[in-house]
């Protein structure tokens, strides 16, 4: 249908604590691909969640003029799960192997409904989306996390929704997969909503909306167009925050000068009137006039005052919504000719494949971006060089200090606060400082003083990353895996800057392309066919 339509009218949510997450929020949304962006912690998931009508909000309403699909961010399925359970259609498939089997039961049919042709059309889509070696039977346990995705985009296909709703489809998708999952969102028909800090993913978007404590706010093209806006409405707001301090410098002034004049004129009138030797009734009804309209003078410029400060803390409202993501950078300095690492003639516990054995030396200041298909040992080799795991034959010397940050977040204890934990790793700064260090990543007061566990997925590596680059002694070596999923697109920005900055050597995985591009690698370490293959950049 041409006029497919999602609604949110005046749209609240108030969290269990309380707290108001988002209020009053008014928006359309048509057949356009769009991107659902915003800050981490700002309710993403929840709007997603309300639009898919899985969630009711606190105030106001959704309504949809079609049928909802939604796919969360982890997919998750039961033991003994296959194909046909993550795509939906176990059920149908069931039933019309009954009847197929003589079964004359009316439950049967109408579980297959008009679906008659079901397992035909689930193989076609299957081999469509380069799957084709997957049948309905398949177990689901032994997909990888971008084909699970995608087996489950086909169930969205095969549902003829009129509205698609997916929250951060593309984490930990390989660059295959992700690529794939593009593919497979262009080719999607009707309405499409993608929650997502995919800059290439949010490229293809014909749309982007972005979620804010100011409300929703739509921008009529992709990222790039977006990223363009964005850039210009901070400048704006930085402009009216100028110039709004200045008015009311000028207002202050101004005022000044104003009681001045008029306490003088008042000090003069009772000099003169001293002078003339006015009888007291009369020097004191004039002092009492005085009085008055000193006072009346008073509460207009308290009156224009407060609504100065009252349009300057709007105007720093709009800047502090665009306020910059902050991440210190960290002081390293060693030999570029320096080795940091060698693996010689290593096994890799757990792979299968031709990436299992691997030489490599780390010199300082190296940056090595690792690249390859999920399953081929990326993680691992990050965890042989971090100590945490031996190889199953050669040697792993690593003769710098490392830190290691593992896409669970190891290091991040769930039941304690961010700020207690990065006490625990630096002893030397003091508590203001750290705090500082953590509100310029955007976690506030509030956030630092709960359980990790109680944050979302980009907050608690916002925190993880802070005890591990803000620590005591900062590491030599540093060994990151995926470490921008999550993150929001102003944190992927600010990492974006800080490992440009590191002095150290670095070792990163991601599938991300555009993550990759802007840290200036100096190497990419390619898992291939023939296994690791160290390019030079």
């Amino acid at each position: 249908m041409t006029n497919t339509h999602l609604v949110l009218k005046d749209v609240s949510h108030v969290l269990p604590d309380g707290r108001t997450l988002f209020s009053d929020l008014n928006e359309l949304f048509d057949l356009r691909s769009t991107g659902l962006v915003g800050r981490n912690g700002v309710g993403k998931t929840l709007l997603a969640r309300i639009l898919a009508r899985l969630l009711q909000p606190t105030s106001g309403y959704c309504q949809c003029s079609g049928s909802v699909y939604y796919l969360a961010q982890q997919v998750i399925y039961p033991d003994g799960s296959t194909v046909a359970d993550l795509v939906g259609v176990k059920r149908t498939l069931d039933a019309l192997a009954r009847i197929e089997s003589g079964s004359t039961a009316s439950e049967d049919f109408d579980a297959v409904g008009d679906d008659w042709d079901i397992h035909q059309r689930l193989q076609y889509e299957l081999e469509h989306n380069n799957l084709g070696h997957l049948v309905a039977d398949t177990p689901a346990g032994i997909l990888s996390g971008g084909e699970a995705v995608r087996v489950s985009l086909i169930g969205a296909t095969l549902s003829d929704a009129d509205f698609l709703i997916l929250d951060e489809p593309s984490n930990h998708l390989d660059r295959p997969n992700r690529q794939a999952l593009i593919e497979q969102l262009q080719r999607w028909p009707h309405g499409l909503i993608v929650v997502s800090h995919d800059r290439q993913l949010l490229e293809v978007m014909e749309r982007i909306v972005e979620l804010s404590s100011q409300g929703l706010h739509s921008y009529g093209g992709n990222y790039s167009f977006y990223a363009e806006a964005k850039a210009h409405e901070r400048q704006h707001a930085l402009q009216n925050l100028n110039e709004r301090k200045l008015e009311r410098q000028r207002q202050e002034q101004a005022a000044r000068k104003q009681r001045e004049r008029q306490e003088r004129r008042q000090a003069r009138g009772y000099r003169q009137g001293k002078i003339a030797n006015q009888a007291k009734s009369l020097l004191d009804r004039q002092k009492e006039r005085c009085e008055t309209s000193s006072g009346k003078l008073c509460k207009k410029h308290a009156a224009i005052r407060a609504q100065l400060n009252q349009h300057v803390r709007e105007a720093a409202q709009q800047v502090e919504d665009e306020s910059q993501i902050i991440l210190h950078a960290i002081a390293i300095t060693q030999s570029v000719k320096r080795r940091v690492a060698e693996l010689d003639r290593v096994e890799l516990p757990y792979v299968t494949t031709s990436t299992r054995a691997i030489s490599l030396i780390l010199s300082g200041q190296q940056r090595i971006g690792v690249v390859g298909p999920n399953g081929c040992g990326k993680s691992t080799l990050l965890r042989v060089l971090s100590g945490q795991l031996k190889p199953l034959t050669g040697s792993c010397k690593v003769t710098s200090e490392n830190a290691y940050l593992n896409q669970e977040l190891g290091n991040l204890d769930p039941d304690k606060t961010v700020l207690a934990q990065l006490q625990l790793a630096n002893r030397k700064a003091i508590e203001g400082d750290l705090r500082m260090r953590l509100a310029q990543l955007g976690l506030n007061a509030q956030k630092i003083a709960i359980p990790s566990r109680s944050l979302s997925g980009g907050e608690r590596l916002k925190g993880a990353l802070a005890c591990i680059l803000y620590a005591d002694s900062p590491p030599q070596l540093l060994l990151l895996d995926e470490p921008n999923n999550h993150l929001d697109l102003p944190s992927i920005q600010a990492l974006e800057i800080m490992l440009r900055s590191y002095q150290g050597t670095l070792v990163i995985v991601s599938h991300d392309d555009s993550f990759l591009e802007n840290l200036e690698l100096t190497d990419f370490l390619l898992a291939t066919e023939q296994g690791w293959s160290l390019e030079s950049l």
